[in-house]
């Protein structure tokens, strides 16, 4: 056969549909665990124009905490990974209000401690075997993170708060671990999943709400003697993962933003929360500044603006988060 011939027929079969092996076979049953991925939002709205190539192999060939073109971005966004879901709806609705920048936004959604590692290094990041430079214009943290990063000159006044958020435990749907509170989580025969105090700093507001609900013994059960004991796992990138190892069966609870637990309900994964007391809760303030030489700054400036508009608000809402109010 002819190479070209060969090449359009290989293109052909590849458009067909894939071939659905039956659900209790072991090609089912991968296929039903790689349905899991991603278990957050794939739609990156208009953050970037021309995508050429689309090759997404999950969990294997996939980069979900990187959005957009690095080629040339008019704007570049650090963003905290608390609210991962709501970036791209937040991107398409800047890009309503600002065109000139639609298509072209570059963000990232780790967690904020792995952010500013990367923007120390200049903005160069490697994810698997792939190493790139992109400078942030804006970055978006909690309130207290921003403040801090002011003082030290990494970020510029003023910082811009849009809005809060509170604690939940993210459970299986059925919720199969039984679990009614906090307390429930130093259990020894119940896994947690819970974020990492290396990198996530939602870790230490849990840690405190944790002392609230059943004091330091508490605290020191959960994020250390069952650590040591291989009971509780910690993320390796951040509470993104808790859904996904929830859903896998890995474990049967994990303390994350309440947000999180909404968008996975709305998104009709399996998964449920249980709310924590006002009394044992912690809210965050997410807020957003300027980058100190930040390359567009006029951009930056546009975003800042936007975030704590009320355009920005429609698309934080339906996740539960709540209004800024100083």
């Amino acid at each position: 056969m002819r190479p070209a011939l060969l090449f359009a027929g290989l293109l052909a079969a590849l458009a067909q549909p894939a071939f659905a092996a039956p659900a209790d076979s072991p090609a089912g049953k991968l296929d039903a665990a790689q349905a899991l991925y991603p278990p957050w939002g794939n739609n990156d709205g208009q953050a970037a124009d021309g995508k050429g190539l689309e090759f997404t192999v999950a969990p294997v060939d996939v980069m979900a905490d990187f959005h957009g073109s690095v080629s040339d971005p008019a704007l570049v966004l650090y963003a905290s990974g608390n609210y991962f879901f709501a970036m791209a709806d937040l991107v398409r609705a800047f890009g309503q209000a600002h065109p000139e920048y639609r298509g072209h936004i570059f963000y990232e959604t780790l967690p904020p401690g792995l952010l500013l590692k990367q923007m120390q290094a200049g903005g160069t990041v490697t994810s698997g075997n792939f190493t790139f430079t992109v400078k942030p214009d804006v970055m978006m943290a909690e309130q207290r993170a921003s403040q801090g990063w002011v003082g030290q000159g990494l970020l510029a006044a003023p910082i811009v708060s849009f809005a809060t958020n509170d604690l939940t435990i993210m459970i299986p749907s059925g919720n199969p671990g039984q679990v009614t509170g906090l307390g429930d989580l130093a259990r020894p025969e119940l896994v947690v999943v819970m974020p990492n105090p290396a990198w996530e700093g939602v870790a230490q507001q849990i840690q405190a709400a944790l002392v609230k609900a059943g004091g330091e013994a508490l605290e020191h059960a959960v994020y250390e003697g069952k650590v040591a004991a291989g009971t509780t796992i910690l993320t390796k990138i951040h509470h993104r993962q808790t859904p996904l190892w929830l859903m896998q069966g890995i474990g049967q609870a994990g303390v994350t933003w309440t947000s999180e637990a909404i968008f996975q309900e709305r998104s009709g994964h399996p998964i449920a929360h249980v709310a924590i007391p006002a009394a044992q809760n912690t809210r965050a303030i997410y807020s957003a500044a300027l980058v100190a030489g930040a390359p567009h700054a006029a951009a930056a400036k546009a975003w800042l603006d936007f975030i704590a508009s009320d355009a920005a608000f429609a698309q934080l809402a339906p996740y539960g988060f709540q209004r800024y109010v100083p």
